[in-house]
């Protein structure tokens, strides 16, 4: 009995002492269009000639923290297409696509890269997906965006930071 007693105060102490660790949470809430944009300025003259794409792509993301472990996140993506031979623009096409995401438990470093990577590659489908059908919709070609890999950008810019940071503290 005596020992039964002794393991049953190991397990609760043990149950205690992981209550004092924050809980980790990772949810997302929702996931929706912050700002959507397509311009085609050059037609319907863009459609009468050959169409010889040149297309020119910016990302960017950016978090931010919206309430009590509730974050939201936006992909920005842009896609300038211009005649390749003429350089007239044939469209431009611009999404902002966001989510909130619901996080606890995760902190510094991590968080930063859960913001900056993991939350972004969740969200890039929708964006890729709401940008070719913009397209479609302007009567233009489909516009497949290849993958994304979010945690080499977010590497990128973490050593890029760094590297700034160094060349300020030996100035």
């Amino acid at each position: 009995m005596a020992e039964e007693n002794n393991q049953n105060a190991g397990a609760n102490g043990q149950a205690a002492g992981e209550q004092d660790k924050p809980q980790l949470q990772f949810a997302l809430q929702r996931i929706y269009v912050k700002d959507i944009s397509f311009e085609a300025p050059n037609s319907p003259a863009v459609f009468q000639q050959p169409f010889k794409p040149k297309v020119g792509l910016n990302l960017d993301t950016t978090s931010r923290q919206v309430g009590e472990g509730l974050y939201e996140v936006v992909v920005k993506v842009t896609a300038q297409v211009t005649h390749s031979e003429e350089g007239t623009t044939s469209f431009l096409a611009e999404i902002e696509q966001a989510g909130l995401f619901r996080i606890s438990g995760i902190e510094g470093q991590q968080l930063e890269h859960t913001l900056g990577a993991f939350c972004p590659n969740m969200l890039f489908p929708y964006a890729r997906e709401c940008i070719d059908n913009l397209v479609n919709r302007g009567g233009f070609p489909p516009l497949m965006l290849a993958p994304v890999n979010f945690e080499a950008i977010y590497a990128q810019k973490k050593k890029r930071e760094t590297e700034q940071s160094g060349a300020q503290t030996t100035q």
